[in-house]
């Protein structure tokens, strides 16, 4: 954060609509990729060469799809990019203007309850290509006069600020329900949040629900925004939503377009819309136990995910809290021990056997950000040492064997193919891998016997069963019929499978006996009252299992005597719609079942096509400094480019650049130019005028070390300037025409550990940041600045102690003076002396959780304070030659207010107040010092 004078206007860049993340990366491909496409009129889909039957797949569902959909939201079609990426194993994807292109991230998740179960390519088809028609159609009204003024960012920013995330993404997750036979939609597992809130009778305000907390648990937009827009094409049409988001963009009736339109096509304020749309859902889920004597007055307590028998008195799960990073616990009684914090990875899943625990760790690859790894890690619960036994892999949902000795693991190659491998217990060598004869996808094998599998599995139509597979020959037999109800978390015991399953309204546990084959529903008064039954943990006596609560998840445990077992033919209940009938009643329902892939012209993508892609003119005015600047970036972003006018207000100087960033090969390579005409001075009692003309070239390596528990970052990098200064005519004379070059080095590195939610600063982080200027012709001059900050935790959760320190010093006699970084003490005037030290140290804690808004406008979720000293001694020289040394110490506080505008931006600004110890020698008057702390940019 900068503090300024004003605040400067800054238009969106991109609005990124993902499935988990918003997710954009510069250069994150090695240049060994070479590119395909799959050209239609509707999309080109753009992809490493090897997969042309998934973006064949791809283009034929957007293609075909695209007719069928489209008059539901309106009638504008533009082509859009989409970004195969094959080399992460994130489970994401966004569609991003600024520039219009999306990209799909393709390692599928293993928990089917989440997103489901349908192929993972034909998810993010169906699901984001509807946000494809809708930028393309709200592109109205003055979110067009934006486009048109600013470009793709002016319609991302009218587009915002007219239309919530929520109905971005409820219309997308209906669409996918909409037109397949699953969808988010018909999953109990989506509406799990609104569902333990009302049954704990917690009313949250909307407000509250849009924005978050910092207290209490709060659903996300998608499951708000299903509900509304499912309620509203149900109520009032299938062309309800675009009469209503068409008038929102183009903002017909002003301020709170959405809310204005929704009261003009239904006849109601958004406020009893709102209100009618979660009475239907709250209908549908009325059997749900309610829990509000237990829990209406408690904050988030704990997420405790995992259940595994150490003995029947004793077990292990995971637990992550608001204020703490998610930890193994041991359990015995009502007794919590903590074993060990989690490394970084990308689910809280887990396998334990004998004191062993088996997770994956995610680790991103040095250079390459689109290319990340899901490694096995290997910890002893009575030590707490860890080992991470494999490299380089892309393994999920590990699991041991009845010795121990050998692991059963997923891998989810680059190709897209889905195989099972065993992996040694010892050093992580693979010893095999199962032939995946019948093309299934795997999820959370687990061992029967010595030479078996069994594991939930999913077809290429996206329908589930269990398998059960030969180790030796990979032959996999069925034991239950295929179906789109999603089957989860399946354990072991004898000769017995446990697993969840989605049946109904609810996700239930039921055993299969593999012997047998007879299938049986589980319950109890215990999971009657649950809401959702997952991750079952069974022990000789006992059975565990969680499920979600206002509170968070929770374990729950029982005999297992006390259990039902109701025998039944087929999983029960089937995928229910919820009461929403319009999701079958015209002809675009379940329409990709019908979609045949066609087998389109497949050609190569030129790495750098378009590349300079100029989409989006940017003002940011921030006084004395007013600038324009038109910004481009090619669609694999492998090339940012800028184009810039400056106006200066103080020297009235102009100033025209241009700018680039090529990041497709290991070091970063940059260019740039600009022309300055009219720079002022001061000198003998007259204004001097003189036009500058620059060049510069650099280097930079971007690392990205991150490991276990910490994220690390290393760059580096060196450029070279050129500067010629040409005194205009009337001061020829007087002052001659110079120039000279510099080299501008640097090196960077940070290392942190992870945040808890509430965690105002990591527990424990250093950033160090050296940097180094000098001339190398035309002069003498050289400036060196080191700055480290150092941070620790406080005295109790969430407090956090800081100690900065920084040193800058240059040559004695520059006839030039670089750019001036050193943090100089708050409150000061500060100057560009020649040598300068200084120690800080920042005390940080929260102050309160308001939880509070205005209007729909602003919400404050947290306001926090700052304690600081600082310390700076600074040393120069008198025109005489002579030394200057002083001091300047100051202490004061910060506030801050951590707000969210709109329901979705996140803006932290504050208030510093600084008591200065020694004089200001510099400028300013008194020893007290107010201060506004504003963003550089609010968007």
């Amino acid at each position: 954060m900068k503090f300024c004078r004003k605040l400067p206007l800054l238009l969106l860049l991109t609005t990124a609509t993902a499935t988990i993340t918003k997710a954009q990366t510069f250069g994150g491909n090695p240049p060994s990729i070479k590119w395909s496409q799959v050209n239609t009129p509707a999309a080109k889909v753009i992809f490493p060469s090897g997969l042309d039957s998934v973006a064949r797949q791809v283009a034929s569902i957007v293609q075909q799809m695209n007719g069928y959909i489209l008059p539901t939201i309106g009638s504008k079609q533009r082509q859009v990019s989409i970004v195969l990426q094959n080399q992460t194993t994130v489970s994401n994807a966004y569609v991003g203007l600024a520039p219009f292109r999306s990209e799909f991230y393709l390692t599928p998740e293993q928990n089917s309850f989440d997103v489901g179960s349908l192929p993972w390519h034909q998810q993010l088809a169906i699901h984001e290509f509807r946000h494809v028609q809708q930028y393309n159609n709200f592109n109205v009204g003055l979110s067009h006069v934006l486009k048109v003024l600013f470009g793709e960012g002016g319609q991302a920013l009218g587009n915002d600020l007219a239309i919530p995330n929520w109905f971005f993404e409820g219309d997308a997750v209906y669409n996918e329900t909409h037109v397949s036979e699953q969808g988010r939609g018909r999953l109990p597992y989506f509406f799990n949040g609104f569902r333990a809130l009302w049954a704990a009778g917690k009313d949250h305000s909307y407000m509250k629900i849009r924005n978050g907390s910092y207290l209490d648990y709060t659903p996300d937009w998608y499951p708000l925004g299903y509900m509304l827009v499912s309620y509203g094409r149900d109520k009032y049409g299938d062309d309800f939503w675009k009469k209503v988001t068409l008038d929102a963009a183009a903002y017909k009736g002003g301020f709170y377009p959405l809310q204005r339109a929704i009261k003009k096509y239904s006849g109601k304020s958004f406020e009893d819309f709102r209100n009618d749309a979660m009475a239907h859902f709250k209908k549908q889920f009325a059997a749900d136990a309610t829990t509000k004597t237990k829990e209406e007055t408690r904050h988030f307590e704990a997420n405790r995910e995992f259940p595994a028998y150490v003995n029947d008195s004793t077990m292990v799960y995971i637990k992550s809290t608001y204020n703490n990073l998610p930890a193994f616990v041991l359990k015995s009684g009502n007794v919590e021990k903590k074993i060990s914090t989690r490394d970084v990875t990308q689910d809280n899943y887990f396998d334990y056997h004998d004191g062993k625990i088996i997770y994956t760790t995610y680790r991103p690859d040095a250079r390459w950000g689109y290319r990340n790894y899901s490694e096995l890690t290997l910890l002893d619960i009575n030590t707490g040492q860890e080992q991470t036994i494999t490299s380089k892999t892309k393994y999920f949902s590990p699991a041991f064997s009845n010795d121990g000795k050998t692991i059963v693991t997923v891998e989810e190659a680059t190709s897209g193919k889905s195989d099972i491998r065993l992996i040694n217990t010892a050093d992580g060598k693979l010893l095999s891998v199962l032939p995946n004869k019948n093309n299934l996808y795997f999820t959370f094998p687990k061992f029967y016997g010595d030479d078996k599998l069994i594991s939930a599995v999913r077809d290429v139509k996206g329908r589930m069963s269990l398998a059960l597979m030969d180790i030796k020959t990979g032959d996999a037999k069925c034991l239950l019929p295929f179906s789109y109800q999603p089957i989860v978390y399946p354990v072991v015991k004898n000769d017995t499978v446990y697993f969840s399953a989605t049946s109904g309204i609810n996700d239930k546990l039921f055993a299969l006996s593999i012997k047998t084959g007879k299938l049986f529903e589980l319950a109890n008064a215990n999971q009657n009252a649950s809401i959702g039954n997952y991750q079952a943990a069974i022990s000789n006596t006992k059975i565990a299992w969680v499920s979600f609560s206002a509170t968070g998840y929770k374990v729950n445990q029982d005999d297992k005597k006390v259990l039902q077992w109701t025998e039944v033919k087929n999983l029960p209940g089937g995928l229910p719609d919820l009461g929403i009938a319009a999701l079958k009643r015209d002809s675009s329902a379940n329409i990709l079942a019908g979609i045949k892939t066609e087998q389109l012209a497949v050609t190569k993508y030129p790495a750098l096509y378009h590349p300079f892609n100029f989409h989006s003119i940017i003002p940011n005015f921030s006084d004395p400094n007013y600038e324009i600047s038109i910004a481009g970036e090619n669609v694999l972003n492998t090339l940012q480019t800028n184009i810039s006018f400056d106006y200066n207000r103080d020297e009235g100087y102009k100033q025209f650049g241009f700018d680039a960033v090529y990041g497709a090969l290991f070091p970063y390579i940059s260019a740039g130019a600009n022309y300055t005409a009219d720079r002022r001075g001061y000198s003998k009692g007259r204004n001097i005028y003189w036009n500058e003309t620059q060049f510069n070239a650099g280097l930079q390596v971007p690392l990205d070390l991150s490991a276990g528990k910490n994220l690390t970052g290393l760059q580096f990098g060196s450029g070279l300037v050129y500067s010629q200064t040409n005194f205009q005519q009337a001061y020829k004379a007087q002052f001659a025409d110079r120039s000279y070059l510099y080299s501008s080095n640097f090196i960077s590195f940070s290392n942190s550990t992870q945040q808890a939610r509430k965690n105002i600063s990591p527990p424990f982080a250093q950033n160090i940041f050296l940097s180094y200027k000098t001339a190398v012709s035309g002069l003498t001059a050289n400036q060196f600045l080191a700055l480290g900050s150092f941070f620790f935790p406080g005295l109790v959760a969430n407090h956090s102690f800081v100690i900065s320190a920084a040193h800058q010093q240059k040559n004695k006699n520059s006839v030039i003076s670089f750019s001036n970084d050193f943090p100089f003490s708050r409150g000061y005037q500060a100057e560009n002396l020649y040598d300068m030290n200084k120690l800080g140290a920042n005390y940080r804690f929260p102050i309160a959780y308001p939880d509070a808004g205005v209007a729909n406008t602003i919400y404050l979720m947290r306001i926090r304070g700052n304690a600081f000293y600082d310390y700076t001694r600074a040393t120069d020289f008198f025109t005489s030659g002579a030394q200057f040394k002083g001091t300047f110490r100051s202490t004061g506080a910060e506030i801050f207010f951590d707000t969210r505008w709109f329901n979705q931006a996140s803006i932290s600004f504050g208030v510093r107040y600084s008591r200065l110890i020694d004089e200001d020698i510099f400028g300013g008057n008194g020893r007290n010092r107010f201060e506004l702390i504003v963003p550089v940019t609010i968007f």
